[in-house]
């Protein structure tokens, strides 16, 4: 009997509805925006967030990179001290500098580090060696270089047993110049893929030596720690801050993890607020629409009532237009929101660092979460947009709406 009635509840809703054919789709696509905007912006956010969270991530979670302050120099004793520190598993030096090298028919911009190379490896996850191997610390004449320096669009440019030319500029005593020097290709790593901060596919690896031999520099451009574990990062990183406040710059991948991560719960937040102003006038749509319905009806109210209608029952018939309503528009709206997300992600996203240009292109995270979230914002607008009119509807008198013209 319950299950009979409800069907003929929904049976006129949909017949009232197709009497108004006009008023209910602006209604619905009113309603429809808000989980649009809801699902298409929060799944582009989540899916870049993620995206660029697994980057840093894979440079190395219980990596620590200290860079000296302006005024201050590393020596050997700072590296022992480092060294000593409990959960530290490896510390190295690194020389580090940018230049250029030809490929192809372009000059690409690379990064230069000089440290022993296996330390690199062990810490990065998914960086391995395509072809070739890892130059020894006495070969510092040879080289590890990136996927995208040995290659151009897939073609080989620089294979095993190559000679790579890099120009590069050399600051000494307050002056510049620009200097060239050639590396022989010992090995070629395999693409990485673009990196949120560092670019392995365009960095050359040269052993420790390399740095004062080859390249010509004289003090470390920082010392590269590798701790025994990600969970011990956080107290050798306290640790570091402590002994070497005002005098280097200290960088965690994980703590940077961390703080993009927050980030994006912020912008989560900011882009769930904004989307409740399309579910604000949305509530008010369905609310016009409703009393609309509800005075142009005011007769039929009166013969149900007459016939026998509860005033529960005609405020369930009254509400359920406007779930019906909610319901399509939340459809529509979750499904076009699903749609944009892709075309908004495959854009892309345009990171500018120094004379490097990264694009990242990451999909967006459609979660069940997220359509059950924009599909209950959705239920929840037409039911507050239409229980005021259901209300005022189940309480006229079946005199009045029989006399209502």
């Amino acid at each position: 009997m319950l299950l009979q009635f409800l069907l003929d509840i929904l049976r006129m809703s949909i017949k009232a509805l197709t009497e108004r054919k006009t008023r209910a789709i602006l209604t619905i696509i009113g309603i429809s925006l808000g989980p649009l905007a809801l699902v298409m912006i929060s799944s582009v956010i989540e899916g870049y967030g993620d995206y660029v969270i697994s980057q840093v991530e894979s440079l190395g979670q219980n990596v620590i990179v200290l860079f000296p302050s302006t005024g201050y120099k590393f020596s050997e004793s700072d590296l022992n001290a480092i060294r000593t520190l409990k959960g530290v598993k490896r510390a190295e030096p690194f020389y580090s500098i940018q230049g250029q090298v030809r490929v192809g028919s372009e000059t690409r911009v690379v990064f230069i580090y000089a440290i022993p190379v296996e330390i690199v490896l062990e810490s990065m996850r998914g960086l391995e060696v395509l072809k070739g191997s890892i130059p020894s610390e006495s070969e510092y004449l040879k080289a590890l270089i990136g996927y995208k320096i040995a290659h151009s669009d897939d073609n080989v440019v620089y294979d095993v047993g190559d000679v790579v030319t890099v120009t590069y500029i050399r600051t000494t005593s307050g002056r510049s110049e620009v200097r060239r020097v050639s590396v022989v290709v010992n090995g070629v790593l395999k693409e990485f893929g673009g990196a949120f901060i560092l670019s392995p596919d365009t960095t050359i690896l040269l052993p420790l030596q390399a740095g004062s031999r080859l390249l010509g520099l004289s003090e470390w451009s920082g010392i590269y720690v590798l701790v025994e574990s990600s969970d011990l990062v956080p107290r050798v990183l306290g640790e570091l801050q402590e002994i070497y406040r005002g005098k280097a710059e200290i960088i965690s991948f994980q703590s940077i993890a961390n703080v993009i991560s927050s980030v994006i719960g912020a912008m989560n937040f900011i882009s769930f607020a904004a989307s409740l102003s399309a579910f604000a006038v949305a509530v008010s749509g369905v609310a016009a629409t409703m009393i609309t319905s509800v005075v142009e009806r005011t007769r039929e109210i009166g013969v149900l009532k007459a016939l026998g209608f509860r005033d529960s029952q005609v405020l369930l018939m009254i509400l359920a237009e406007s779930i019906v309503m909610s319901i399509i528009g939340g459809i529509i709206g979750i499904v076009l929101g699903a749609i944009g997300a892709h075309a908004l992600a495959s854009i892309g996203f345009e990171v500018r660092a120094s004379l490097q240009t990264i694009v990242i292109r990451a999909s967006p995270k459609i979660t069940a979460t997220g359509i059950l979230r924009a599909a209950g914002l959705t239920l929840l607008v037409g039911i507050t947009g239409g229980v005021f009119p259901a209300y005022r509807a189940a309480k006229i008198p079946p005199a009045v709406a029989l006399r209502y013209e």
